[in-house]
This record gives C-alpha cells, sequence and structure tokens, in this order.
C-alpha cells in the first residue's frame, strides 16, 4: 500500500529533490504548483498525511477523510483549525526544534544589518552612492549592549548561546523561567516583560502567536523601550503593531527594525515599513536554509510512519494527540 502526503507549499526543484530524497519506500508525495486553494483541496482529497507551512482550516480537515496526520513543516500551528482537528480526531505534529538554529542565525544577522543599516548601505552602493561618512553617524556596534529576548524557548536560547561571544548583557522574558543551570550557562537573567522593554538596546520577539501575545508589542509597548532600541522580530508579524512599529521608527523613537515575519503573508510590497531606510526585512525566510531540508523532512516521515503503526510520538512535537477530541 501507498500512502499519500499532500505538501501544499509551492517548493523550488532543489528543495523538492532533498524532500524526496528523505521518503519512505511506501509513500508518495504531491507538492502544490501554486497557492490556490482549488489545487490544494484536489490534493488534500485522498491524502493520508498533509505536510505544509500554509493555513490549514476546518473545510480543508473535512474535506480529507482519509487524513491520519496534519503536520506542519516547522513548529508554529496559529494557522491550523485546532478545534476542527479535534472534532475529526486527526492529530496534529510539529517538527519541534527543527530549524531552531537557522532562525537563531537569522536573528543575529537582523541585528547586525539593522545597527549597521545593510540594506541602506547595499542599495546606495549599488546605486552608485558612497555612503561611508554618512553611515558612520548612523551605525552602531551591537558590542556592549543589552538584548532582551521575548520568550526563552528554543530559538530564544539558541539566540543566546550565539550572542556569547559579542559581548552583550542578556536579559529575557518568559511565562515559564528556565531553569538555574540554563541561565547560568546562558548568562541570561530573567525579568518582567516592562523592565525587558525598560533596559534592552535590542527587543528581540521569540514567543509563539496566541490570544495573549497578539499585538502585544504594540505602541504602549514601544512607548516603554528605550530611546535608540531596535526591534527584532523572526516569530510571528502579529505579535507587532506594525502601524505602532512604523509609528515609532519616523518618531526616532526606536532606531531600526529587522523584520521576517509581517500581519500578512506574502507582505504586501506597499507596507510602509518597506519605505524606511532603518528598517531591514526578508520574506519569512529564517528557517529556510536548504542544508536542514533533508533533516526536517526526515522528521516529518518518522512521525507520520509512527502514526501508521501506532507508536507515540515524541510529546514535543505532539500539539493534538491521537483520539484528543476535547
Amino acid at each position: 500500500m501507498t500512502y499519500k502526503v499532500a505538501f501544499l507549499d509551492v517548493m523550488d526543484s532543489k528543495v523538492q529533490a532533498e524532500i524526496r530524497s528523505e521518503l519512505p519506500a511506501d509513500f508518495a508525495i504531491d507538492f502544490a504548483e501554486t497557492l490556490d486553494r482549488r489545487e490544494h483541496m484536489t490534493m488534500i482529497r485522498d491524502a493520508d498525511f498533509i505536510l505544509t507551512t500554509l493555513a490549514v482550516d476546518a473545510e480543508m480537515i473535512r474535506s480529507a477523510p482519509k487524513l491520519k496526520l496534519l503536520h506542519k513543516w516547522g513548529i508554529g500551528v496559529d494557522k491550523f483549525d485546532l478545534d476542527a482537528a479535534r472534532a475529526a480526531r486527526v492529530p496534529v505534529a510539529i517538527t519541534f526544534g527543527a530549524n531552531a538554529g537557522a532562525v537563531s542565525e537569522h536573528t543575529l544577522m537582523l541585528m547586525l544589518a539593522t545597527y549597521r543599516r545593510l540594506a541602506l548601505a547595499d542599495r546606495k552602493l549599488r546605486d552608485g552612492v558612497w555612503l561611508r561618512s554618512q553611515l558612520r553617524a548612523q551605525a552602531y556596534q551591537l558590542s556592549g549592549k543589552t538584548v532582551g529576548l521575548f520568550g526563552f524557548g528554543n530559538v530564544g536560547r539558541m539566540v543566546a548561546h550565539r550572542l556569547a561571544g559579542f559581548d552583550v548583557e542578556i536579559l529575557y522574558h518568559d511565562i515559564r523561567r528556565a531553569e538555574m543551570a540554563v541561565e547560568r550557562s546562558l548568562r541570561a537573567t530573567p525579568v518582567p516583560f516592562e523592565e525587558l522593554l525598560a533596559r534592552s538596546d535590542v527587543v528581540s520577539v521569540h514567543v509563539p502567536l496566541t490570544k495573549v501575545t497578539r499585538g502585544m508589542v504594540g505602541a504602549a509597548a514601544m512607548a516603554q523601550m528605550k530611546t535608540g532600541a531596535i526591534m527584532i522580530n523572526a516569530a510571528r508579524g502579529e505579535i507587532v503593531d506594525e502601524a505602532a512599529l512604523y509609528d515609532a521608527l519616523v518618531s526616532g523613537k526606536l532606531h531600526g527594525a529587522g523584520l521576517d515575519v509581517y500581519a500578512t503573508e506574502p507582505a504586501d510590497a506597499g507596507n510602509p515599513l518597506f519605505k524606511l531606510d532603518q528598517v531591514v526585512v526578508t520574506p519569512h525566510t529564517a528557517g529556510s536554509v536548504i542544508d536542514l531540508v533533508a533533516d526536517i523532512a526526515r522528521h516529518a516521515f518518522n512521525n507520520m510512519q509512527s502514526v501508521l503503526s501506532g507508536r507515540p510520538l515524541s510529546p514535543n512535537d505532539v500539539i493534538v494527540a491521537a483520539g484528543d477530541n476535547r
């Protein structure tokens, strides 16, 4: 028997080849050619598994009667209708920790690029403008700064680890305090959210999108931040109020921002933040590196095989357990 995987994202042929290299012998995989919902609905009609980074709603789950597992390529499941999955008794899983290293590297890149006005320097030099003297007045080093990590899970901790060589002070805020041994090894100090905002030169977002965190970094939060601080977001766009961020940047309250995620994705080219020289932007690619693709695919396919054989998944991967219809 052959089990069908519907991969709803449009993937480059090189990425598809990496994924296929890990495909179990009794599996077949279909990759979407477009983002058209009609194509996706056709793909999932006889799918045993859905693998995607995209939204999966109640209608889609109901339209996949053979569905044995809804699997996220990555970790965030804010775009999945978990209540619909429970109602249909379809388990939901993630690839916990699979791209945390890549996201943490990207986060540091955004910090450095924002402080050094990298996007502006690159664009102007390509246009024949030599900005050396002007950039000196706008650029800062990361060394000696206080970095506040809003969220101290897998990614937040890896960011702290990678900051070790930059001579920074690290603060963090999370709903769950880390073990003291972890705090000591990463030289990270837990503080209340308001203190993190007030003391940090860099505020970097690493929390999941929930009802609580949606819009949490808004105008009131930015007003509490240090004048001249920078904002980094490689988590979820809806956590940061984009209109408030724009105002804080234009007013000079914040020195800059490095963004990989947006309230609407794909992001609108007319987004006012994209017009600001002090903003560095990337298209939700923090975890997207070719040398992780095979690892993530293997992780997901192993979970699918476990479901077929009745083996339990790692608790870290389980979002909705089999039989959970609460």
